[in-house]
Formats: structure tokens, sequence, C-alpha cells
């Protein structure tokens, strides 16, 4: 028999490629990928659970701190509490009590002011509120500055995700880190025992600052330069009224059963007097919208507009202020009682108006203030004309300090200014006084004779006195006061 042969083995060709590092590679980017998103979701869980800010919901299981951040504070606040009133505005809504609005026009108070704010980011919180279903009053100051829109710097920096209700751009509170030190603030005072500040006072700045009218009397002498230059750069009225069109008439229209409550805010009577002087613009543009926006409002049955910056009883009295704007809360407090009973007195009407800004204008045209920070009322009558001047100071024994440009024209004299030796000399045909900035001496017809106060400049001008002046070129000044009331009277012989 033949020998068996054995069979030949075939191999079959393998199909299973090696694994390559670039294989591993994509899993590993997979898993890291995973693990990313993972991680990503659970910290936004976690921020969610904690909400610091309490944007998703009251928190329950600790007491958390509320932030002064107010653009970052106010829509938890707007989302999640409870609340009937809303309070709109810039820092000078800051001060009131919701407490003592509460008592004043009913219902539950809650304060969503932003020092520093426009009208755009007054829209936005506004519109967050109502759109609540909550809201039955509005109360809105309405500063005349604030219709001017942030530059787009500033705009950039709000944080609009926290308003818009759309849930997908959150991630910049779940993974913004300043949200957990908010938390652990808040952990930190729980153990520790100390609470922040309640809702009644929180942004309340009242018992954090001084007032008194020594604080207004150095910032009006040194305000005049920075009117100055937003004098040049103020916005056209135009450009005011389309800000108020845009974001204030569509929520009176969108919300009529909400009763709005707008106010003008009390601004020391120094700060018209400033703007009157040194920003006429403003102050005229002022003006303008003062009456324009009333008349918007009048087709409004569901709001009311008050006037509270002609109140002299309060905008003279610059113990109530720290500066020259900002009034204490006792001012607020006030300004709840008189909305609260529609006090005629301030509530604007098709009648009173004109009065109103007539009665602005001439108090922002007669009102000076002395180093001590009194007000009074001046007028200067010339040969029988009552004159109107612009930056007025008191200084000495009630003298009244007066540009050296506004004191020649109205005297018939000439003056001229040297910047070299900071002199501004007034004469006419038979005299001449000489003044030197920041001396208590003049030369009046080369004899030096003692001032009671030195010359200054103010928003560009040299102020120099009055009967002083007026006396060396041979005119007669008498007095007649009354009260806070000083009327100079200046004739010749």
């Amino acid at each position: 028999m033949p020998t068996p042969q054995p069979k030949p083995v075939i191999c079959a060709k393998s199909t299973a490629q090696p694994s390559g590092p670039h294989t591993r590679s994509r899993q590993l980017m997979l898993l890291f990928l995973l693990f990313l998103a993972l991680t990503a979701a659970a910290a936004a869980l976690l921020t969610a659970f904690l909400d610091p800010l309490q944007f998703y919901h009251k928190s329950s299981w600790y007491t958390p701190l509320f932030s002064e951040e107010e653009r970052y504070q106010n829509p938890g606040l707007a989302k999640n509490y409870n609340y009937d009133n809303i309070i709109i505005g810039t820092s000078m809504t800051e001060n009131f009590l919701p407490a003592q609005v509460n008592q004043s026009i009913g219902g539950t108070t809650l304060k969503l002011s932003m020092e520093g704010s426009t009208v755009d980011e007054h829209y936005k919180i506004a519109k967050l509120a109502l759109e609540t279903g909550k809201v039955k009053q509005v109360i809105w100051g309405l500063d005349y500055f604030s219709l001017k829109l942030e530059t787009e710097t500033a705009a950039a920096d709000f944080p609009d995700y926290l308003y818009d209700n759309k849930l997908w751009n959150d991630y910049r509170y779940w993974f913004n880190s300043s949200v957990y030190r908010q938390f652990a603030l808040s952990i930190k005072s729980m153990f520790e025992g100390t609470a922040g500040k309640e809702l009644e006072l929180l942004n309340n700045w009242n018992e954090e600052v001084s007032f008194g009218k020594k604080h207004v009397a150095e910032a009006y002498l040194q305000v005049s330069d920075n009117e100055l230059y937003f004098g040049v750069n103020e916005e056209g009225t135009d450009q005011l009224k389309e800000h108020f069109n845009t974001y204030i008439l569509p929520l009176l229209e969108a919300y009529p059963e909400v009763k709005f409550h707008f106010y003008y805010p009390p601004y020391s009577v120094m700060r018209q007097v400033a703007w009157y002087n040194d920003n006429p613009v403003r102050f005229a543009n002022q003006l303008v919208m003062r009456k324009w926006m009333y008349e918007q409002f009048s087709r409004y049955d569901n709001v009311s507009l008050y006037d509270f910056q002609s109140a002299s009883g309060w905008t003279y009295n610059l113990d109530l202020y720290k500066d020259l704007s900002h009034h204490s809360g006792e001012v607020n407090s006030r300004i709840a009682e008189a909305i609260g009973i529609r006090d005629s007195d301030y509530l604007v009407t098709d009648d009173n108006i004109d009065r109103f800004n007539g009665v602005l204008e001439a108090q922002a045209g007669s009102a000076a203030i002395d180093t001590s920070g009194y007000v009074y009322t001046c007028s200067v009558i010339i040969d029988g004309h009552k004159l109107a001047f612009t930056s007025r100071l008191i200084q000495g024994n009630q003298e009244l300090w007066l540009s050296a440009k506004e004191i020649a024209a109205a005297l018939g004299a000439e003056v001229t200014w040297d910047a070299v030796s900071k002199t501004v000399s007034v004469s006419d045909q038979q005299h001449t006084v000489v003044f030197t900035l920041g001396s208590k001496s003049a030369l009046a017809d080369g004899i030096s004779l003692p001032l009671e106060a030195a010359p200054l400049l103010a928003g560009g001008k040299a102020l120099i006195p009055l009967s002083f002046t007026a006396g060396i070129l041979g005119w007669n000044l008498s007095y007649a006061k009354d009260g806070t009331e000083i009327h100079y009277i200046l004739t010749l012989d």
C-alpha cells in the first residue's frame, strides 16, 4: 500500500485589525469627552440645587445671603418671591423701605432697584417681574439721566441670560465661580450665626453714609467742570424719546391692569442750579422731557405721574442729602406717602405741568448756596430791571459772588482776564477794579482793599463780589431780605 501523504495545512487569512495607537486615542478621547459632559452636567445640577441667587427656586434647606450685586440678585427675587408691588429705578429708589410702601399703597412690596441703572435695564427687570403675573402696582423712579443708555462696554457686562427665560444659555450661571463663593458665604454665615441683610434693608444705604449741607456745598463747588464736559456730549431729546418709546410704553400697553406710579426724583436744588449754570443743554432737555413724558403718560388710565423736583420744602433742605442728588430714606418715605394718597401737590395734571416746569426753572435760576450749605433765593435788580445770572455763590456777610463777565455786562463795564497772573479786571470809563484768584484783596483804582473772601474759578467762570464791584464803579447797593430770600438792588446816583 502506498504510504499516505500528510494533508497540507491551509491557514485562513485573518480579517481582524490589530488595535493600533489611533484607535486607543479615539477611545480615550470619547471617554474624556463623556467625563467632561458628565462633570458639566453634575456641576450644572449642583448649581441649580444650591442656587445661591435663588434663580430657580426659593431656598428651603439653608439660608442664602442676598447678593448686593443687584443685576444678578434681582432676577431670582422677581421670579421666586411673593409680592404685589415692585419698585424700579436707580440708587434714588434704594432707600425705600418696603414695609412703609406697603402701608402707603397696600399689598406686599419688592424692591428691584439697580444702582446706576438705565432705562433698558429697568425694562428688563420690570418685564421679568410683570411676566410672573404677580404685579399689581409699580413705583418707578424716572431719572432724566436714566434715559441715556449705557455704553456698549457696560451693556455687554449686563447678565441678560438671567432675564431672558432661556434655559439653554444659563450655563453662564451654572459655571460661574462667584456663585460658589456666594454659597460659601451663606454657609459661613449660618455656622457663625451672622445674618446678612433682609429684603427690607437690602441695598438700602441710608445708614451707611453721612447726610448734611456741608457735603452738598463741597460737591457743588467741585461739580462745575464735570458738567461742562457732559454739556458737550449731551444726547438730543429725539434719542431720549426713542428710548422712552422702546423701554417704557410697551409695558404700559402690555399690562393695562397694572397701576404704574412714575415719579421724578427730587434732587437737591443745587443739582438743578449746577445744570442750569454749567450744562444748560441738559437742563433745557430735562424741561422738554418732563412735559413730553407726561403727555405720553396721560394717554393711559393705569398711569400716574408725580413731580417732586420742585418741592422746595425738601430740595432746599440740604441736610436731607449726601451729595447734589442722593437724598435720605426720609424723603423716600414722604414720596411713598404722597403716592399713597395721590397728593395733589405733586400729582401731575394738564393744569399744572407748565407750572411745575416754571417753578423748577425759577428755582434753578435764583437759588444760591453759601459755603456752609445754606440755600437762599436771590434776585438782582439793576435800575429797576430783574436780571438773571448763572453761577451764584454767597460768601462773607451775604455777599453775592457772580461771574465777572456777567457783572460787567450788567453794569455797563468791560472785563479782561489774564491767565498768567490769574487776574480779572472790571472797568468803566472812570474806575477799574482788579481781582486775583485766591487773594483776599483787590486793587480799586490802584488802591489795595480787603475782601471778605477770595475770588475763585467755578465752571470756567471767575466769580467776584457783586456789591464790592458795583460800589467801586459808582453804584449804590441796598438789600431787601425776607427769611431766606435776598434781593440785591443796585441804582446809580
